[in-house]
């Protein structure tokens, strides 16, 4: 759990970063469900809704780290990885393959990016406004409530305590 969570707060810090390693690991399973297809022969339907399922991936990806969890893409996303599950377990019923080799399956082409989305939805919710409007400062809209002129008494407090706390330097000549 704890290693959960240090994860998470890496993901909040560095969301730029996560959303590049996010969208390398979809061209990865992209890249492994092509090779399953040509090199192992595995069934083109289940490959084929592998890659829809990475390009719903790239579509969340476009927003991120913001994820709307009422938006068709997301829910597109839950229920194409409950169909690629379903069609993962039904093929390797009938197929033997070690058990490593149906790990790394589901490790790489069926969790890996789901589980990479569910660490980073919390991402969102800590990110300050990247754009800011001309004349529209975010803090002072806040507390003045949108009166440009007036300022208010939470401001005049927090101005009175940082002059109280860090007294302005005197320049000495």
């Amino acid at each position: 759990a704890a290693g959960l969570y240090y994860l998470a707060e890496l993901i909040e810090e560095y969301t730029v970063i996560t959303r590049r390693i996010i969208k390398y690991m979809i061209w990865f399973s992209s890249a492994v469900l092509v090779g399953l297809y040509l090199f192992e022969h595995f069934p083109g339907f289940m490959v084929g809704v592998g890659l829809f399922t990475n390009l719903v991936y790239f579509g969340l990806l476009q927003t991120f780290p913001f994820i709307v969890l009422t938006s068709s893409n997301f829910i597109l996303s839950c229920v194409l990885v409950i169909f690629n599950h379903y069609l993962a377990f039904q093929y390797f019923a009938e197929e033997y393959y070690l058990f490593s080799e149906v790990l790394a399956y589901f490790t790489f082409c069926l969790w890996l990016i789901p589980f990479a989305f569910f660490v980073s939805l919390s991402a969102g919710e800590n990110v300050l406004p990247s754009t800011v409007q001309p004349g529209d400062d975010v803090v002072s809209n806040y507390f003045t409530k949108g009166k440009r002129g007036k300022r208010s008494s939470i401001l005049l407090i927090f101005s009175f305590i940082k002059e109280a706390i860090l007294p302005s330097r005197q320049k000495i000549y």
